[in-house]
């Protein structure tokens, strides 16, 4: 008997080096590094540099590779009006996917895929996705986009261009902690549809089209947002303990709580949470955190589930201003460097991701003649 695993659950279908988690400590690790201690003692360019060299940069390389990454920041005239043209309702990942696809077709050299073609590529897309992000959220809002500067680190710049100023060291920091936090997580839904795209030998803006494709379900990189809409929904304090117990008892899903590879916790929430907290004592949200400590407490207690990474990104992202529909592509701005270090990863030893089925249909049948099939 053909044994089915739903959703590949439990299945390995190839090796990496960039990235692993180790089950009995609940550790996500990039290349062997554990993501909280990243987290805490480096800035996101230098984990970008990381898991696409496979080692953190010196000194001399980070400088080098900060200068080329903010030479590449401006997007064309030509992107602008694209973005200029859609629906001011579009979901921002709709937005951002296409013009992913854009940026495709202003590559002359699209279909370059050695190793130095991928990572100018790659880079060129980290530095661009955040000026796209920002542009596209001030046209929505009716305002002009603001040119990104290049005297900022990435995390900076993006607060530049979104809002127009730069805030406290401390909400920069935890930003930029979120971006490590998001960059890379094995072959999760989005790096194995990047994965299985370019093992046809297509080319990597297909491969992170696909993926945002991929990020932008609920399930996945959406469950950011879908865990604000949750806590606004909920609205204080004192009536999140019966609003979990009501949940707990009609078995409904809970989002920012659970995962598919943890079952102790996720080594990423404690620091993130550290810093969430910080982030409200500078941004007056105590409320927040008031309603997720009793949210925690009670999934926890009555049902041993413990919050992911999106439980504390959420509010987070909320009280830094950011709009709810940004907040997945935010995700993308960061895990940009985990998709294309897994497309390189891929097409260094590429076969053709082709896995097969179980059929459960009709057995094999005749083709009757039109007047004979029955109504």
């Amino acid at each position: 008997m053909t044994e089915i695993y739903k959703g590949l659950a439990g299945v390995t279908v190839d090796e990496t080096t960039i990235s692993t988690i180790n089950v009995e400590q609940s550790t996500l690790m990039y290349r062997g590094y554990p993501v909280q201690e990243l987290a805490k003692n480096c800035r996101f360019e230098e984990v970008a540099f990381l898991l696409w060299h496979g080692e953190l940069p010196t000194t001399e390389q980070l400088k080098t590779f900060e200068k080329a990454e903010r030479q590449k920041r401006a997007i064309s005239e030509d992107l602008i009006d694209v973005l200029r043209k859609f629906r001011k309702d579009a979901h921002p990942m709709d937005t951002l996917r296409t013009a992913i696809s854009f940026i495709g077709t202003q590559d002359p050299r699209w279909d370059d895929s050695c190793p130095e073609g991928l990572l100018e590529k790659a880079l060129n897309m980290m530095a661009k996705i955040p000026t796209i992000i920002a542009a596209d959220h001030r046209l929505r809002h009716g305002q002009e986009p603001i040119a990104p500067r290049d005297d900022l680190t990435m995390a900076e710049n993006f607060f530049n261009m979104y809002f127009g100023e730069v805030p406290a060291p401390s909400v920069v920091k935890a930003f930029d902690a979120s971006l490590t936090f998001y960059a890379e997580h094995s072959f999760n839904a989005s790096t194995f549809t990047a994965r299985t795209i370019v093992s046809s030998l297509s080319d990597i803006y297909s491969g992170v089209t696909g993926a945002i494709g991929s990020l932008k379900g609920a399930l996945h990189g959406g469950a950011n947002e879908a865990v604000m809409h949750t806590l606004l929904s909920i609205g204080s304090a004192d009536k999140a303990e019966a609003w979990m117990r009501e949940q707990i008892a009609n078995k409904n899903l809970v989002m920012g709580f659970g995962h598919r590879v943890y079952k102790n916790g996720d080594s990423r929430v404690p620091y993130m949470t550290e810093i969430y907290h910080e982030v409200a004592k500078e941004l007056d949200g105590q409320k927040w955190v008031e309603m997720t400590n009793v949210m925690n407490k009670i999934m926890v207690d009555e049902k041993g589930i413990h919050p992911n990474l999106d439980f504390p990104v959420g509010p987070t992202y909320y009280m830094m201003g950011f709009d709810i529909p940004v907040f997945t592509p935010i995700f993308v701005m960061s895990r940009i460097t985990g998709w294309t270090a897994h497309i390189m990863e891929q097409l260094a030893n590429n076969k053709l991701v082709r896995p097969l089925s179980k059929y459960t249909g009709h057995s094999q049948r005749s083709v009757l003649p039109l007047e004979k099939r029955a109504a």
